[in-house]
């Protein structure tokens, strides 16, 4: 695949990925593991039984925005994904904003995932449960190594993809049927119980709750789009690895989970706030200490194997930005490196803001990364789905290969009410106890807000409002 550039230099990307990869790539990334075990904890002891529910509802959405996703995958399989795509239907100035939130985004999430590994790093090497200064450190040696293995090449993404699969094989497929079977001291009715909400209204109540935190375990099946200039036959493959990924996972965590929620011995307990890792009582109940030291292992794969997804789509949109000279230091960030011409700039650069998050660790950190990782992500979907309704409104759009025929357009006007809806259920100012400052209930505005005004200042510093647009049109190599 070759761009050409401002400057008149030409940029080749490896096409290594074929539909197979392409869909375990982004199944690495959303993980059955990290999507289910780093919100479960949070998500039990706030709902109640009641979590259950949130995966299969927030699965129904999450498919109309990948179908209607998809469809924009296979008009425009551009690297770069949501920045491209949004570029396309309505504009210069509209894709770089949506690019811009979804690098915000994404940066969040390599830091959320990071710490949520550094914490079952940490109680996998016996170290204090649930201390922020291990967690952190720990986080910051995962950084470290998955851009190592980034840097290195697309063969080290793909051997951590393998494992991860493995890791799921175990830690989400063996155990859901492990517990399923063999241990289920609750019965279903444990389903529908719940913890009273501490303040009124429909987004308070725990089953709008529980699918806001669902929110966050089925985000990433669009990162296959942002590989699509290093996919083989993109405008088919991408589409298809983003269904495909999505579904795999979904129906893995919904297994796991009803295993584990059907397993805990003592739910009463967990909804009392008296288990500080559910997940981690429930399987020390059951299984010897080498067979927990064993699922550890999984969890910690799992989250680095997602880690380095996240970090590789990333990289993959901040270099498409300075493909077009779109982002500051851009000659440096647009740099392809070694035999395998990779963004190694790029992936140094999310890896030091990801560590800044991490350093910045303070009390709820680890739950305002969840909860902004989450509605950023939704709030950059808005970007393309909203503009393919505006382009399907006006009768300009043109599908690709992959369409989905009369009923693109229901399903993406569906798509973007499932994005207004998340959005505003995951933003939801929520008080994260009594005790809290008033604006940690509006961390999610704030910080949504800080981030439009920041990129509004780098587009006045670099004057692009002046400055012709230069859209990358790549062609076969």
């Amino acid at each position: 695949m070759r761009a050409q550039t401002q400057d008149g230099e030409q940029h080749h990307l490896l096409r290594d990925f074929g539909l197979g990869a392409t869909i375990s790539f982004a199944f690495a990334f959303i993980s059955p593991i990290v999507a289910l075990y780093g919100v479960f904890a949070i998500g039990l002891t706030t709902t109640g039984g009641v979590f259950w529910w949130g995966a299969p509802i927030t699965t129904a959405g999450q498919l109309l925005v990948a179908l209607a996703l998809g469809q924009l995958g296979s008009r425009w399989p551009i690297e770069g994904s949501i920045y491209q795509w949004s570029r396309n239907l309505l504009g210069r100035r509209y894709g770089w904003y949506a690019g811009w939130v979804y690098i915000s985004a994404l940066t969040v999430a390599m830091a959320a995932v990071a710490y949520g590994g550094g914490h079952f790093l940490a109680q996998l090497l016996g170290l204090s449960a649930g201390a922020p200064t291990a967690d952190v450190a720990l986080a910051l040696v995962m950084l470290a190594a998955a851009s190592a293995g980034n840097t290195i090449g697309r063969t080290v993404i793909k051997v951590t993809v393998g494992l991860c699969i493995l890791a799921e094989i175990i830690g989400s497929v063996g155990i859901g049927f492990y517990l399923l079977v063999f241990h289920h001291p609750n019965g279903l009715g444990v389903l529908l119980s719940q913890v009273p909400p501490t303040q009124s209204g429909f987004f308070n109540t725990p089953l709008a709750l529980a699918v806001a935190y669902a929110g966050w375990s089925f985000l990433g099946f669009e990162a296959a789009g942002a590989i699509a200039e290093e996919v083989k036959e993109p405008a088919r493959a991408v589409p298809k690895a983003m269904v495909a990924s999505l579904v795999s996972v979904a129906s893995l965590v919904m297994l796991a989970s009803l295993g584990l929620v059907l397993a805990i011995p003592d739910m009463p307990a967990v909804l009392a706030g008296k288990s500080a890792d559910p997940v981690l009582d429930t399987l020390s109940s059951y299984l010897p200490p080498a067979a927990v030291e064993l699922v550890l292992v999984t969890f910690v794969v799992a989250f680095f194997a997602s880690l380095t997804s996240i970090q590789a789509s990333a990289s993959r949109i901040i270099w498409a930005f300075a493909r077009e000279r779109e982002l500051p230091a851009a000659r440096f960030l647009n740099r392809l490196s070694g035999r395998g011409r990779v963004p190694a700039n790029a992936i140094l650069v999310t890896a030091a803001l990801a560590a800044t998050l991490c350093l910045l660790s303070a009390t709820h950190l680890y739950q305002w990364l969840v909860s902004f990782t989450a509605a950023g992500f939704y709030l950059a979907f808005a970007f393309p789905v909203l503009g393919a309704c505006i382009a399907r409104l006006r009768g300009r759009w043109q599908p690709g290969p992959v369409s989905l025929g009369a009923f693109g357009g229901v399903v993406t006007f569906a798509a973007l009410a499932w994005i207004a809806f998340e959005t505003v259920d995951i933003a939801w100012p929520r008080l994260p106890d009594a005790n809290a400052a008033w604006y940690e209930a509006w961390i999610i505005p704030i910080v949504s807000v800080i981030i439009l005004v920041a990129g509004g200042l780098v587009r006045l510093f670099l004057g692009l409002d002046r400055q012709p647009a230069l859209a990358a049109t790549p062609t076969e190599s």
